[in-house]
């Protein structure tokens, strides 16, 4: 095992946790999930974007900040760690719902806490078409979700992309195109899966696998 520190990504409903449980458990590693449900502007937001945006970024910011500070950071040199999220998720997501005035303001507050956040060794973004990660959320059933449209998954999908362009010499990208498999109810599309993040060497960059 090379890797110390694996983050697992994603689009809503690509399947970010099923596959960082399914990690852990094989590798007997640490598990850190993001911790979303009882965020109280969550719900106002799918209801009314405009006005619950900010208050929303901010508190993802913090959240996950103090998370991942108190989780992974204490325990990165002794331990195997995969995560359901990283920290990046927090620019990504304000860069497509908050206004310029916001975002500017949203993202000086980014950059002072950021940097002293360990990176992940390997950061893996699971590819779903976004009819495919809207046909997940309806399965799954959670209500402040039911107003979720296409337009609004791809709009995210294109933030994770231009983030991955720009930052391209910081991080190892894999995109893992999934598609055509279900790894989360079938066990050989899972070995698949676990074989092409644990298997192979990759580069700084962008690197991207059709399963």
């Amino acid at each position: 095992m090379d890797y110390k520190f694996i983050a697992i990504e994603g689009n809503i409903g690509a399947g970010k946790t099923s596959l960082s449980k399914k990690i852990a458990e094989q590798f007997n590693a640490k598990l850190v999930m993001e911790q979303f449900s009882d965020n109280s502007f969550l719900p106002k937001f799918y209801k009314d974007p405009n006005r619950y945006s900010f208050p929303l970024e901010l508190s993802f910011l913090a959240e996950r900040f103090h998370q991942l500070k108190n989780e992974i950071s204490h325990e990165l040199f002794s331990t195997f760690i995969v995560s359901d999220y990283y920290f990046t998720k927090s620019l990504i997501f304000a860069k497509c719902t908050l206004a310029i005035d916001e975002y500017n303001l949203y993202r000086r507050l980014f950059n002072i806490i950021y940097q002293s956040l360990p990176k992940p060794d390997l950061y893996v973004y699971l590819y779903l078409k976004p009819e495919n990660s809207l046909a997940n959320i309806k399965k799954r059933g959670r209500n402040y979700e039911r107003n979720i449209e296409a337009s609004y998954l791809e709009t995210i999908q294109n933030g994770y992309f231009r983030f991955f362009k720009e930052n391209k010499n910081d991080y190892r990208f894999l995109i893992i195109d999934t598609n055509d498999i279900d790894f989360v109810n079938y066990s050989g599309d899972y070995e698949k899966i676990a074989d092409v993040i644990f298997k192979n060497n990759y580069e700084f960059g962008i690197n991207r696998i059709k399963l």
